[in-house]
């Protein structure tokens, strides 16, 4: 897979997103709701209400890059907080996310 080294912060929409959105729309949402900027190089994750859908927001130096998985079966396992964020690592993302039951963000 083509994406981010080691090291890149990862920050967490807890609760739902609408999936609908796009990169416009996901980085309006980095940017209000998690109070981080879009462009900062960091990798902001969201997931769809059914919980079987995520995206992957990331910005390369040069554009953003949108990565979006469908689960064929199961759901992504997801946390809920009460700031609506949760910061961890790259390697904790690919490692999977187990910290509570989601909650609606947005």
């Amino acid at each position: 897979m083509i994406g981010p080294g080691t090291g890149v912060r990862v920050y967490l929409a807890c609760g739902m997103t609408d999936m609908r959105k796009g990169i416009s729309g996901l980085a309006g949402s980095a940017q209000e709701h998690l109070k981080q900027n879009p462009c900062s190089g960091a990798v902001f994750a969201f997931r769809g209400c059914r919980g079987d859908r995520i995206k992957l927001l990331h910005w390369d130096g040069q554009g953003f890059c949108l990565y979006y998985k469908v689960l064929e079966k199961g759901r992504f396992p997801w946390p809920s907080s009460a700031d609506g964020t949760a910061r961890l690592t790259f390697a904790q993302l690919a490692g999977g996310v187990r910290r509570g039951p989601p909650r609606r963000l947005v």
